[in-house]
């Protein structure tokens, strides 16, 4: 009988296997393997042959929703909110954000909701795509995390020292760990940075082969909860936005577009539900991710925000962090965050 560790063990080492294949297509046939017994892919039933105002048959039209270890199904199906959906979608969950933005350069996913700087991240990486809608967090559900008997005591201590940043270059722990630096007065060029794909990063950390590590949940929560002490969460250092972004191929086709602004609406509904209900929330996403059910209110409990469009602020936001990722040479170009943005797919 598998204990609350082993489901989290099971979870994250098949995610492992998952994305040991460079081959993205080889990576979602073993996901299609994998998925259905996690609960992390799934295939919606046409629910109608409604047709799209603009005379699109979308009982024609499937898409495939990009996710982030289940994060999203779990609240959309916590709300039901696919219900009655008058097209075909799939879902397709990666450990991170770095092989979902890769799984959408391919055009493998339609849909993918990333923290801030992945999706410019994987803009500047040749990434067509547009960012659709965002949520606004508080940067607890991410950090940087050590051993609870390590001698390090505070960032300042990092100097000279290793920290694993997960999952890959220009992720969200990147920016918060070079933000929690600067707030000490050290350099980015005082620690060594090595990137390590979550899963690979929480099994060595558990074996206490990683002194340091900037990560995010649900990793991160479940790091806390097998002892990992916080040097720094990413409040005041990170914007807090999350986005849903879709691709450039995806927006083009008439079919497909109409049923993302469908997929928002509704995604807008789950996450009103989900602040009103969060044990139900919990409950689902606990299923689903096969971690124990008060790991997951604790993550659901973080991850429940409005959905809003994109807004004339949150580029102004996106634009600081665009900026300063490029002084920080996270990012190799700068980038003009309007331009990676539609805020006409859908408005309130």
């Amino acid at each position: 009988m598998y204990t609350a560790k082993h489901k989290t063990d099971l979870f994250l080492t098949l995610h492992l296997h998952m994305m040991r294949f460079n081959d993205i297509n080889k990576v979602l046939i073993l996901s299609v393997a994998f998925l259905p017994l996690l609960g992390l892919y799934g295939c919606g039933q046409l629910a109608s042959s409604q047709k799209a105002t603009n005379n699109v048959d979308l009982s024609q039209v499937t898409v495939v929703l990009g996710d982030q270890v289940g994060g999203t199904r779990a609240l959309v199906e916590a709300a039901n909110a696919l219900e009655g959906v008058p097209y075909k979608y799939k879902w397709a969950s990666f450990q991170g954000a770095a092989p979902l933005f890769e799984a959408l350069r391919v055009g493998a996913v339609d849909t993918a909701p990333a923290g801030d700087l992945p999706v410019l991240a994987a803009a500047v990486g040749k990434t067509p795509l547009k960012i659709l809608a965002t949520r606004v967090g508080k940067g607890e559900g991410l950090g940087i995390i050590v051993h609870a008997d390590s001698p390090i005591k505070g960032v300042a201590d990092l100097k000279g020292k290793t920290v694993v940043v997960s999952s890959a270059r220009g992720s969200v722990s990147q920016y918060q760990l070079y933000g929690a630096l600067e707030e000490v007065g050290l350099k980015r060029t005082d620690v060594t940075v090595k990137f390590v794909l979550p899963t690979d990063a929480s099994a060595a950390f558990s074996s206490k082969n990683i002194e340091v590590w900037a990560t995010f949940d649900p990793y991160f929560y479940v790091a806390q909860q097998n002892g990992g002490r916080v040097l720094r969460d990413g409040q005041g250092i990170n914007s807090g936005l999350s986005l849903i972004t879709a691709s450039d191929k995806a927006l083009a086709d008439p079919g497909k577009r109409a049923a993302i602004a469908d997929f928002l609406k509704r995604l807008n509904k789950a996450s009103d539900w989900a602040i009103a209900n969060p044990d139900g929330y919990a409950q689902v996403y606990a299923k689903l991710s096969r971690l124990p059910l008060n790991t997951s209110k604790s993550i659901t409990q973080r991850s429940a925000r409005e959905l809003r469009p994109v807004s004339d602020n949150d580029i102004r936001a996106l634009q600081t962090v665009a900026d300063r990722s490029y002084k920080d040479q996270i990012l190799p170009v700068q980038i003009e965050v309007r331009s990676i943005t539609d805020q006409s797919i859908w408005t309130k």
